[in-house]
């Protein structure tokens, strides 16, 4: 599917956009080209220095945001297929600066979504994130609008082949600004800051969430939220991994912070399929739809009322299983 296909990645100077790449390079050595956009200059110069021993003719670096549909248009000729990863993620930073993050987050959405439709891709993936799910955040509620406008995106596409489709999953273990890196600096002084000791949180390595990303990209055949099984974590589980021998300070839930995590609310259930390893949620009326009608009529659907939160997860993360991850991941 990839070989001798170009693909375009938004924010691919992340830690996920950075992972994807070196995948799709090792797995794909055909790939006709690789796009990595990201507005951060310094970051794409650390990546090809990094991505060097590569010697890939396919790798190419464009320097531009989301919010400049002209340079998304430039960037997207002759893309066949987009993975949009880039985001303002930052809770407290969205709160504060709520506009910049709409702008992100919301208008560089539909920016990437016009562009794909004008360049002729064949397939979007855009990725999202367990606060999307019934937001109490800005930062969830831009994710949330940003996963609408994708999913609706496959209702103006015309006569075009393209397809739309979202990827949300939970907190990515080890990623920059999440709880481990910070657990991790401040382990010596003995005293680790928790908002509260019922928390939990779902959990992803980033080699799954990579994975994830191309097996939807393979399946997809547009309007899906794909969402997958992952374990959680009790997050003094997390500390005592980290440090078991750390003194706990409760410093209360930040603003627009959740002391549960949600994928599917009981509001979507009455339209999500169980598909083993992953749930799909489909937009209301997909029956009609021919392509969605075919591929999921017939999938096992959760029962009405049904919730996919990090609380009533049923597969949780021991402390030993924490301690192994970090190790090989963090």
């Amino acid at each position: 599917m990839f070989n001798n296909s170009s693909i375009l990645i938004t924010g691919g100077t992340g830690s996920f956009g950075k992972h994807f790449v070196r995948e799709l390079l090792t797995k794909f050595p055909e790939i006709k080209r690789l796009v990595v956009y990201s507005r951060d200059e310094l970051k794409q110069f650390d990546m090809q220095r990094e991505f060097a021993s590569f010697n890939s003719s396919a790798l190419r670096f464009f320097i531009g945001d989301v919010r400049d549909k002209d340079r998304l248009r430039t960037a997207l000729h002759d893309v066949d297929f987009v993975l949009h990863a880039a985001a303002m993620k930052q809770v407290t930073a969205a709160e504060y600066n709520p506009f910049e993050c709409i702008k992100t987050n919301i208008i560089g959405a539909q920016n990437v979504i016009e562009t794909s439709l004008e360049a002729g891709v064949k397939k979007v993936l855009a990725l999202s994130t367990d606060k999307a799910a019934a937001p109490i955040n800005l930062y969830g509620a831009t994710k949330l609008a940003s996963d609408k406008l994708f999913i609706a995106a496959n209702n103006i596409k015309g006569s075009s082949n393209i397809s739309f489709s979202v990827l949300r999953y939970g907190n990515v273990m080890g990623s920059r600004g999440s709880v481990i890196p910070l657990f991790q600096r401040l382990k010596n002084s003995r005293v680790l800051p928790i908002t509260d000791d019922k928390m939990t949180r779902f959990n992803i390595t980033l080699s799954e969430g990579v994975s994830l990303a191309f097996d939807c990209l393979k399946k997809s055949v547009g309007g899906e939220i794909f969402v997958p099984k992952i374990p959680s974590y009790h997050i003094l589980d997390l500390a005592e991994a980290i440090c078991e021998k750390s003194e706990i300070k409760i410093v209360g839930l930040r603003p627009g912070e959740k002391l549960h995590e949600e994928m599917v609310t009981n509001s979507d259930s009455h339209n999500t399929k169980d598909l083993g390893n992953l749930y799909v949620i489909l937009p209301s009326g997909y029956e009609d739809k021919p392509r969605l009608k075919e591929k999921y009529l017939n999938c096992e659907a959760v029962p009405l009322g049904f919730s996919y939160n990090s609380r009533d997860n049923t597969n949780f993360l021991t402390v030993q299983q924490l301690k192994k991850m970090i190790s090989e991941h963090c």
